[in-house]
């Protein structure tokens, strides 16, 4: 499954002032930035996500507090703890992701390699294990 996902260390940079850490596209992000969105004030026990991308490759960064990504490729998971702002979570398309387990004070900021386009979206389980399959025979 890694090579559909991978853990990013970014660099931070401080002194007594505090942390700095800087990414840049097709440096530190392995695509071109076209969008960026967070995720904050999300309800106790409430899960995120629910699907995947056909084309879409995302970095997943908790910039503050902590969550869980549980990951699934049609044949194996795997459960990945956001929990430091200077590591990211690349993960790249064809991956179903919940988030889930959101710290109260979380804000996960995910950098995106294309805009939003709904129908790059699989939203049913059952239609992404279907998707997957369409995909293998081609």
């Amino acid at each position: 499954m890694n090579n559909l996902y991978r853990t990013i260390d970014f660099l931070p940079h401080g002194d007594a002032r505090g942390q700095l850490v800087a990414v840049e596209e097709e440096k530190d992000i392995p695509f071109s930035i076209k969008r960026v969105y967070y995720m904050y004030d999300t309800t106790e026990g409430v899960r995120r996500g629910f699907h995947a991308h056909k084309h879409l490759e995302q970095v997943l960064i908790c910039v503050h507090g902590s969550c869980k990504i549980h990951l699934d490729n049609g044949r194996e998971t795997a459960e990945v703890v956001l929990d430091t702002p200077n590591r990211g979570l690349y993960l790249a398309s064809n991956i179903w992701r919940e988030m889930y387990d959101f710290s109260p004070d979380a804000v996960l900021m995910v950098l995106a390699s294309e805009l939003y386009d709904e129908a790059d979206y699989i939203r049913d389980y059952d239609a992404y294990i279907k998707y997957l399959k369409t995909m293998e025979e081609i």
